[in-house]
């Protein structure tokens, strides 16, 4: 079974909560177009534990902050890694960070994957739809590396893309299909050149070789798309308990104060971003947005 996610808020030694600890831009690596990842290393002290699936608040100093999803895995002995797509006046200023350059980061905040819970038996699903693999990339990480070699679940990597180019983290794709996950790719439109699956990520369900009735889902990406993928997982016999959706609404002050972020009775930085469908999420899934 799927363990229960607690929420946490771990800040680095000597900062509370809402004060942003200073990281150093240590390497930029652009992914798309308008998508990149910035490596970030503590100015003071080691950063925080965090677990697959929390976010921190990042800040563009002179210009705002944001939420965004840890990319990283938790124990890479790496930098801490943050995937950021350019949507605005924040995330602009974020993604053309020079290396060397200075932000602030608060966190790690909110519910994770649960991965430490997870039976080792029960095959788990991922289902990422556009840059919804970033928050999934640590889970999956972790998954792989624990189940490498092992008679335990498979894992069972889903993606979805809106063209070839827009694939995120081919590198990462194929180094888990290399150490034995079921990576399953598809795009909506193809391009020249292009073979693979064209389609919805739901498209893939189907014939995704995994054993329903012990299968754990992980599902990130736009919320009509989880609609979707949690409708296809029902339909193979996934239990809803075991379906965990993350959702994102407007987070301001990541620790539940400020109530930016409310959906139904949750305050997603405090109670998600990370929650099970079942009992939780299936009520709230495509409440309008603030």
């Amino acid at each position: 079974m799927v363990a229960a996610v607690e929420p946490a808020a771990r800040t680095a030694p000597g900062h509370g909560p809402l004060t942003p600890a200073l990281y150093r831009v240590v390497e930029r690596q652009v992914e798309l177009d308008d998508v990149v990842t910035l490596s970030l290393e503590p100015e003071d002290g080691p950063a925080p534990p965090f677990a697959g699936g929390q976010f921190n608040m990042l800040t563009a100093f002179g210009v705002g902050e944001i939420a965004i999803s840890i990319s990283s895995a938790p124990g890479d002995p790496g930098p801490l890694r943050h995937t950021v797509r350019d949507v605005g006046a924040v995330t602009a200023a974020l993604c053309a960070s020079p290396v060397g350059a200075v932000v602030g980061v608060r966190g790690p905040f909110g519910t994770d994957w649960g991965v430490d819970g997870i039976d080792p038996a029960a095959d788990a699903v991922i289902v990422a739809g556009g840059i919804g693999l970033a928050p999934l990339r640590g889970a999956v990480d972790e998954l792989v590396a624990r189940r490498r070699g092992t008679a335990g679940g498979g894992v069972f990597v889903l993606v979805g893309a809106r063209s070839p180019d827009q694939v995120l983290f081919p590198p990462d794709l194929e180094r888990w299909r290399a150490d034995g996950a079921h990576v399953g790719v598809t795009v909506d439109a193809g391009a020249p050149g292009y073979d693979g699956p064209v389609g919805v990520v739901t498209s893939l369900l189907p014939e995704a070789p995994f054993d329903a009735e012990r299968a754990v889902a992980l599902v990130c990406g736009p919320e009509i798309m989880m609609r979707f993928a949690v409708r296809s997982l029902l339909e193979r016999g996934v239990d809803p308990g075991r379906i965990l959706v993350s959702l994102e609404r407007n987070m301001q002050c990541g620790v539940g104060l400020c109530g930016h972020c409310q959906l139904g009775p949750l305050l997603l930085c405090r109670d998600g971003p990370v929650v099970p469908y079942g009992g939780v999420a299936e009520g709230l899934l495509g409440e309008h947005r603030r």
